[in-house]
């Protein structure tokens, strides 16, 4: 089975609410997504958010135009990169070169 792979584009965020509302729009989390750090590493950890075929083929979130953010924030880049990194759904992966 070939992998799933979704686009979690940063192109304009600059700040975490932009992050919390983009992550919310492009990985399409449930409404009660709590739009904050530990919101988002439950919802990344938590299989039953993800559609089940996704989660038997494996799941790759690639995030694009994720320099601006964390050149303006880079606390919060960090903070993010934790999480993405501990997710346990999906593999999160940093789409380099820009607009490619």
């Amino acid at each position: 089975m070939t992998e799933v792979v979704v686009t979690l584009d940063l192109d304009g965020v600059t700040d975490k609410a932009g992050l919390m509302d983009r992550c919310a729009r492009d990985l399409r989390l449930p409404d009660h997504f709590g739009r904050n750090w530990d919101a988002l590493a439950d919802v990344l950890s938590d299989p039953g958010v993800w559609p089940a075929e996704a989660v038997e083929a494996g799941i790759v979130v690639v995030v694009r135009h994720w320099e601006r953010y964390a050149e303006v924030r880079p606390e919060e880049w960090a903070v993010a990169r934790e999480v993405f990194s501990e997710a346990s759904v999906p593999s999160v992966a940093l789409a380099l070169g820009g607009s490619s």
